[in-house]
């Protein structure tokens, strides 16, 4: 009985947590940080600030959740390996970005300096690719020469630059085809041509592996 009792206060506390984050992501997308009160934030999931200081220590420390569940939200989909997982990530997070607010908040998060220090979370991308395209190179997938290290920093510019644009110039309903162009633009150079004939950048294929509709 005692065991049930704290399984259940495991996933409560789990739930709860979840539930806090959800929310906050909410609020920090429709208002920003500097507009996402404690209160309006509490008030979206149903709960109390004790339990917001409880599970995160303060505002930022929520914030900072929030910026941290990006990849959290992408890897599980994926299965692939090398230069096509690499494609995929940034396949998923193209259509993602437009419809989880969890995801969008941790991407305007990553923003603003005051949360985001030293660039953190773009390291964190920048670190994840850097392991798949070194995992490429080991594949024979990489052209001579291609420094990962330096693809990895050029796509997570790449990217960033992307998203901007075409959230100013449509609202990011256009990002799945602007990613899918740069990588029509990329491949050729980096990966070797039997690799880039197989590779697939397409925006479909982001929208299958969001549903969960490819295996590799």
């Amino acid at each position: 009985m005692g065991e049930f009792t704290v399984q259940l206060k495991q996933e409560r506390a789990v739930q709860t947590r979840e539930t806090l984050l959800r929310a906050a992501a909410e609020v920090f997308d429709e208002s920003g940080y500097a507009g996402a009160g404690i209160t309006k934030i509490v008030k979206r999931a149903g709960l109390t600030a004790g339990a917001l200081y409880f599970h995160f220590g303060s505002k930022e420390g929520l914030a900072k959740a929030v910026m941290n569940a990006q990849r959290e939200a992408i890897e599980p989909l994926l299965e692939s390996r090398g230069l096509q997982h690499l494609v995929d990530i940034t396949l998923v997070w193209s259509h993602q970005l437009v419809e989880d607010p969890v995801l969008r908040a941790g991407v305007e998060l990553s923003y603003d300096q005051e949360i985001a220090k030293d660039a953190e979370p773009f390291e964190d991308w920048r670190e994840l690719m850097a392991g798949y395209l070194r995992e490429a190179k080991e594949l024979g997938e990489l052209r001579d020469g291609a420094d990962p290290e330096l693809i990895a920093r050029f796509v997570v510019g790449a990217c960033t630059g992307t998203q901007i644009y075409s959230r100013l110039v449509s609202g990011r309903r256009d990002l799945p085809q602007r990613v899918q162009e740069m990588w029509d633009c990329l491949v050729p150079g980096i990966a070797t041509p039997e690799c880039a004939a197989r590779i697939d950048a397409g925006a479909e294929r982001g929208r299958r592996l969001c549903e969960g509709g490819i295996a590799s």
